[in-house]
């Protein structure tokens, strides 16, 4: 019998999996046990054919290979190298010992050569955690060197490790490096002219990490805008891009080491369904707002997007996490991701201006695809206009990402000193502690929000912005300029007035 160290992969975990094999008296035999699907169950043939054309001997007896826990579900082909192991120490044509301290992952071909498998940054912070060593792939060196704490060898040939086991040619194993910050993205704000209402609500939503809807007609700037906003957040911390690469891993995409720390920025077209927005599938993968953690997620066309879809977004926004329920397991995905929308005034986009052809019903149709509640929990709604054409000529330049982002980062920084976290992401009683009212500004709301017919929620949204203009503005007091500003913000407050209703028409 012996016993070789690995990982599955559950959600965003890495449960620690013990392959033990034993090999026994009978007729040939080979059974996985386990809960393996459909994908591990193969590896008995891989594994089989790997073994003879690497010059091993397939043992003739019963060859039962147990996966524990047995009440984990195991997916994929990780297994197929460990498996391989076990068999050959089993039946004694590698040491005996067995190789203590050491994890080992890798599908085999039927050469044996090492195929990449998924997940394996998440398998290098578990095994970091324990104080554990990695055997991988070539091609999943990159992610899991990543983890700076974790050793990691490569092998390209199951006759490498194996090599390795009986020390007549030892790996090299090696740590990671922590990588640089990357060079500025060649996106500016500079290149968005006029609009300085939009570029206000920008970097107020850059500050204090807030949901943003632009309004207007097409052409005036809105994906511009939403497409710097990258430029404008700060630089993710090592944890953070460890979550945002360890979420890719998952999902088997490749982790670009020119793009370390530099936030997501995910674009879905507006006929992605609910699955693909929020994750799912019979074995669940994290869908676009889990890709977007910690990063900027950009639903263009909002209205175009199917209402259910939309109504998905309702819980991740306020809770920062998806959970997919499946009978056999419930698993949970991070999803705290900033939201920015756009959307037309009308079908086709010219409401107010003489081109535009479009019915009172059609515009009450088309805007009450964006439900009331959804609407509610967007702290900001900001009207785009088109600019004039003296803006688009004028020969003062606007102001660069990088001056903005100074701005940005001071403010976040006062954020963080303060509450330890962005001014969006503050509970109810966090704003009653750090969102202090003046005199004057406490009236301004309480106005506002009779004559509005704020919700609570909405109430509490105008709280957490003014906050954060009040830090872009180095104040510690929020005063009545800064409550103006906020309700300001909210343009579909100001146009339904029935306490969290549809987005109501309005013709200008």
């Amino acid at each position: 019998m012996a016993t070789v160290l690995s990982r599955a992969q559950h959600g965003m975990e890495a449960p620690q999996v013990r392959v033990e094999v034993d090999i026994g008296n009978g007729l040939p035999a080979f059974a996985i046990v386990g809960l393996p699907e459909a994908v591990v169950k193969e590896s008995k043939d891989r594994v089989r054919a790997a073994i003879a054309n690497c010059n091993f001997e397939m043992p003739a007896g019963r060859i039962t290979v147990n996966l524990s826990p047995a009440d984990l579900p195991k997916e994929g082909g990780r297994f197929d190298l460990p498996i391989a192991l076990g068999i050959l120490l089993a039946s004694g044509q590698l040491p005996a010992a067995s190789p203590a301290g050491c994890e080992f992952y890798g599908e085999l071909s039927l050469s044996g050569e090492l195929q990449p498998v998924k997940g394996a940054l998440l398998a290098a912070v578990a095994a970091s955690r324990v104080g554990h060593k990695l055997i991988v792939p070539p091609s999943n060196a990159a992610e899991a060197l990543l983890v700076t704490q974790c050793p990691v060898a490569t092998a390209k040939h199951l006759l490498e490790v194996a090599a390795h086991l009986t020390q007549s040619g030892l790996l090299a194993f090696r740590c990671g490096e922590p990588l640089p910050l990357p060079p500025q993205s060649g996106i500016d704000l500079s290149d968005v002219r006029g609009q300085v209402q939009a570029r206000r609500a920008l970097e107020i939503a850059a500050a204090g990490q807030h949901s943003l809807l632009f309004v207007g007609p097409p052409g005036t700037g809105k994906s511009m805008l939403a497409q710097r906003l990258p430029g404008l957040l700060p630089p993710m911390t090592e944890i953070e891009a460890l979550e945002v690469a360890a979420v890719r891993s998952v999902c088997g995409g490749s982790i670009r080491l020119d793009e370390w720390r530099l936030r997501p920025f995910r674009n879905p077209h507006h006929t992605a369904s609910a699955i693909a927005l929020v994750g799912g599938g019979t074995f669940p993968r994290p869908g676009e707002i889990s890709l977007a953690h910690n990063g900027v997620l950009f639903l263009d066309e909002l209205p175009e997007f199917g209402r259910r879809v939309l109504e998905v977004l309702r819980e991740p926004l306020e809770n920062g996490v998806i959970t997919i329920s499946r009978a056999s397991q419930q698993i949970e995905f991070p999803a705290r991701f900033q939201l920015i929308a756009a959307m037309n005034p009308c079908p086709c986009g010219y409401l107010g201006d003489a081109r535009c052809r479009c019915s009172q019903e059609k515009v009450e149709r088309y805007r009450a695809k964006i439900s009331g509640p959804l609407l509610d929990r967007l702290d900001m709604h900001v009207e785009v206009p088109r600019p004039a054409a003296s803006a688009l000529y004028a020969s003062q330049e606007e102001e660069s990402s990088a001056t903005v982002s100074v701005r940005v980062r001071c403010a976040r920084e006062r954020q963080i000193t303060r509450q330890g976290k962005a001014n969006a992401c503050l509970t109810n009683r966090e704003v009653h502690e750090h969102c202090r009212l003046q005199g004057s500004a406490r009236a301004t709301l309480e106005r506002a929000t009779t004559a509005l017919g704020l919700s609570a929620r909405a109430h509490h949204r105008i709280l957490k912005v003014a906050r954060t203009i009040a830090d872009l503005a180095s104040k510690e007091e929020i005063g009545p300029a800064q409550v103006s500003e906020a309700i300001a913000l909210r343009r579909f407050d100001r146009n339904q007035g029935n306490g969290g209703g549809a987005i109501a028409p309005s013709r200008r």
